[in-house]
């Protein structure tokens, strides 16, 4: 067996988890008000060298691995939007903060205590998270900003639309809370409107599209704005779709190869390790997904 880095384990959930709980979700969203604010605590500290840190992501939280190897054949195949896997990244700082589809957050940051390394903190959506996919992760203003969508396209859910659709997170507590935007406020989901693209275009402006898709007269309505402040403006689809950001390969000189069916879907910093997220994939299917994590 070959050595592994150092990863200091606070707490059992890292190494113990399950991969599913057999429950059914339930449609109350978690309430912060009875998070105990003691400030968040990390799930570990990561001391990063040559040899990379696999980590697969779980209903439960990440679970680290000896190597990619053991990730293969864990999971079975689903569609994306139903999938676990890191949906989006930002950087801050030094800080890397991640949006992990069906969960929640995940946040790696420099960590300076009785060990230097790179914490890892979780913040879990829950049981209300998990009916729900992840449709974008920005910066408004100072805070990380993800909102939810009912994906339907794969699934005949029987879940409400998600209601609060915007979350954010801080380190008072473990656990995410609620975020008003006030662009997205002429959409409540009370009437119908779900949010199911929410990001940054090329330009640097906001982009989104709200869709009201049941009832007598669907309507998708696709709006720019500079300040989500306020509404945005509505656009052409044209227009929608040629300010996405450019898809390209995942490459680093430092990053390990992946077995045959696995790709490496965003790559980030936190203090001095790399990251790079990966899925295993089959058309629009994930089966396992995770991150590495390595000196940089």
């Amino acid at each position: 067996m070959r050595k592994l880095p150092a990863v200091l384990l606070l707490f059992c959930l890292v190494v113990s988890c399950t991969r599913n709980s057999g429950e059914k979700p339930a449609a109350e969203p978690p309430d912060p008000a009875t998070a105990v604010r003691l400030g968040a605590w990390p799930l570990a500290i990561l001391q990063t060298g040559k040899q990379p840190l696999w980590f697969q992501l779980t209903e439960n939280g990440p679970v680290l691995l000896e190597s990619i190897e053991d990730a293969v054949d864990t999971a079975a195949f689903i569609p994306w939007p139903l999938a676990l896997h890191v949906r989006f990244s930002l950087e801050r700082a030094e800080e890397l903060l991640l949006a992990v589809n069906r969960d929640g957050f995940i946040k790696l940051a420099p960590y300076y205590d009785n060990v230097t390394g790179v914490a890892m903190y979780r913040f879990t959506g829950g049981d209300f998270w998990r009916q729900y996919t992840l449709s974008g992760f920005v910066f408004y203003g100072d805070k990380p900003a993800a909102v939810l969508y009912l994906d339907e396209l794969f699934l005949d859910s029987d879940a409400p639309l998600p209601k609060p659709r915007a979350w954010t997170f801080n380190m008072e507590s473990n656990r995410p809370f609620p975020l008003d935007i006030p662009a997205l406020r002429d959409f409540p989901p009370d009437e119908g409107w779900d949010i199911d693209v929410f990001r940054i275009g090329i330009d640097g402006l906001f982009y989104y599209r709200a869709a009201r898709r049941k009832g007598s007269q669907p309507t998708v309505r696709m709006l720019r704005a500079n300040d989500l402040a306020r509404e945005g403006d509505e656009i052409s689809l044209e227009v929608f779709q040629n300010s996405a950001p450019r898809v390209t390969d995942i490459t680093h000189p430092s990053l390990p190869p992946l077995p045959k069916g696995f790709f490496y879907t965003g790559i980030g910093y936190a203090a001095d390790s790399l990251f790079a997220s990966w899925e295993e994939q089959e058309d629009f299917n994930i089966g396992a997904a995770g991150f590495v994590v390595i000196k940089k």
